[in-house]
């Protein structure tokens, strides 16, 4: 039997992404912990997260599990979502004072620079009025949103190009290298929502606030062997 782990360290939607992971993967052991040793031991990690940057990432180490997630990123699947997403990069706009615009890196969070690029925020014209409704993006972006499939990958596999995806966020992340990205979306222009690399596949949208899709997705990293 498979062993999932989904990491809880105080920051993230953990009871929905269980329900959805053993919606998808009846057969599979879910495991919900803050155990450095148990999320070790895992088969494959999920990484959740939800609110500000500065403070996932010091709930993250307060648990003491940093160093567990970088051990993780380098030796099993992990699959990020919404946050867990955006802590994957070097650094995101999104500081302790949660400013709207960060100028330069003193004003940024330091996240886990697994993958090059920054986290950041939504902000400038409405391209497509109709998104937004207003002359000015309306953050936090928050709805259904097509993903183009920039790129293939098994954890697309059943999923049709252009699928509706459930998004609640007012930062993106921009990867320094253009070949991590395997799925944008559009919010006034086209923004990174997926990220893959080796054993890494990273989302912005919640899967498991996004009905069938979502779920095929929980069920196609239960299966992916990368």
């Amino acid at each position: 039997m498979s062993t999932i782990a989904i990491v809880e360290y105080g920051m993230g939607n953990y009871h929905s992404v269980e329900r959805a992971l053993r919606h998808a993967a009846p057969e599979a052991n879910i495991v919900l912990t803050g155990s450095p040793a148990k999320i070790a031991a895992a088969d494959r990690v999920v990484l959740p997260g939800q609110g500000a940057m500065a403070d996932c990432m010091r709930t993250l180490e307060v648990a003491g599990l940093r160093e567990t997630v970088l051990h993780v990123a380098a030796t099993k699947p992990l699959l990020g979502v919404c946050v867990g997403e955006q802590m994957l990069f070097e650094r995101s706009e999104e500081n302790n004072e949660a400013s709207i615009e960060a100028s330069h890196e003193g004003d940024s969070t330091p996240c886990l620079a697994i993958f090059n690029g920054t986290v950041k925020r939504f902000n400038g014209p409405a391209f497509d009025p109709d998104q937004s409704g207003a002359d000015t993006l309306k953050v936090p972006h928050m709805g259904w949103n097509a993903v183009r499939q920039t790129q293939s990958h098994p954890l697309w596999a059943g999923i049709p190009d252009l699928s509706p995806f459930y998004f609640v966020h007012s930062y993106y992340v921009d990867p320094t290298d253009p070949m991590l990205t395997v799925g944008t979306a559009a919010y006034g222009l086209p923004f990174t929502c997926a990220v893959a690399r080796d054993n890494i596949f990273a989302v912005q949208f919640h899967p498991e606030k996004s009905a069938d899709y979502g779920l095929r997705l929980y069920r196609n990293f239960v299966d992916w062997k990368p």
